[in-house]
């Protein structure tokens, strides 16, 4: 049996959002509206497939709009490619999907899980993304700072 703890670490973010759960959903639901709020602070994104139902693939590209951060994109010097499907789908409740990256550097290998949770709240939704098996050539630092990124653009966009 494998080590638990060699499947990487858990990553998770929250922020409370002044709008509905369905809304909040919605927002995952069509690529052009994901596209405008998902890719965090200094970069841009493009959708390259985009299946949204239970089983359904996808595949999205994240470019840096400056330089890189020290160590590069994941894929090339200035992207992140990542491709996965959608484990589950409840409408506005909960998506859960997997995430790999297109990498050469085994450092990004291997099936990261991350779930996005809405809870009802009387000032909106809390909306906490968990992140399983972060692979290890992802900073806690950069990926908590992505997570808090796409949060906040998300709040943004539903505002």
């Amino acid at each position: 049996m494998r080590d638990p703890a060699a499947r990487g670490r858990t990553d998770t973010a929250s922020l409370v959002v002044a709008a509905r759960p369905d809304a909040v959903y919605r927002a995952f639901a069509d690529p052009d509206a994901l596209m405008a709020w998902l890719p965090p602070e200094s970069m841009t994104g493009r959708v390259l497939d985009y299946d949204f139902r239970e089983g359904g693939r996808y595949r999205v590209e994240l470019t840096y709009e400056e330089a890189a951060p020290s160590g590069g994109g994941k894929t090339t010097e200035r992207t992140d490619v990542s491709t996965g499907r959608f484990l589950s789908l409840e409408p506005g409740k909960r998506i859960a999907q997997s995430v790999e990256f297109e990498s050469s550097d085994a450092s990004f290998a291997g099936e990261m899980v991350m779930t996005w949770s809405f809870e009802p709240l009387p000032a909106g939704t809390r909306i906490t993304i968990t992140a399983e098996n972060v692979p290890p050539g992802i900073s806690q630092a950069d990926h908590d700072a992505g997570l808090r990124s796409s949060l906040e653009n998300l709040a943004r966009y539903l505002g």
